[in-house]
């Protein structure tokens, strides 16, 4: 049982993109930022490229994109590029027809599968990549504000 970091290695990707303002970035480059190897960045750039949401410029200084605008690009397009789609599976082996639990479970995790389905891609398909970008130049700022404090009040204890 495991779960997939594609989705948020693909949400990575594309903000990282979309803070470049035009300018190709490497698979090296972009896997240095996501902490991982260029080949697995390559493979998710190509299903996100398949889906429309990136493309590539070759030659030298090449490297990848963005499509379109972040605007223009949901979360949940960036999700069905690069997952499976199914939140969660049920058993792979076909539980006990004996045991009462087992004859019915699989019916009512259905429903309430498919309900947290609809709720998740509803969600994401409300917020943009754009939005996702600029809660991560928020959250700098904000760092970056609460270090200024840091320093500005170790500077005061020091006088």
């Amino acid at each position: 049982m495991n779960t997939s970091s594609r989705f948020a290695f693909a949400v990575h990707v594309l903000a990282l993109l979309s803070l470049q303002e035009g300018v190709p970035l490497s698979s090296e480059m972009i896997a240095g930022s996501v902490n991982t190897n260029p080949a697995l960045i390559r493979r998710l750039l190509s299903m996100l490229a398949e889906a429309g949401l990136t493309t590539s410029q070759l030659g030298a200084g090449g490297g990848a994109l963005l499509a379109r605008p972040p605007e223009q690009i949901s979360l949940l397009e960036v999700y069905r590029a690069v997952d499976d789609g199914q939140l969660f599976a049920l058993h792979r082996e076909e539980p006990n027809p004996a045991c009462m639990v087992g004859r019915h479970i699989q019916g009512v995790l259905r429903g309430i599968i498919d309900d947290a389905q609809l709720a998740m891609e509803a969600s994401l398909g409300a917020r943009t990549l754009a939005d996702a970008t600029a809660d991560v130049v928020r959250a700098e700022r904000q760092r970056e504000r609460k270090r200024r404090a840091h320093h500005a009040s170790g500077d005061v204890a020091k006088k």
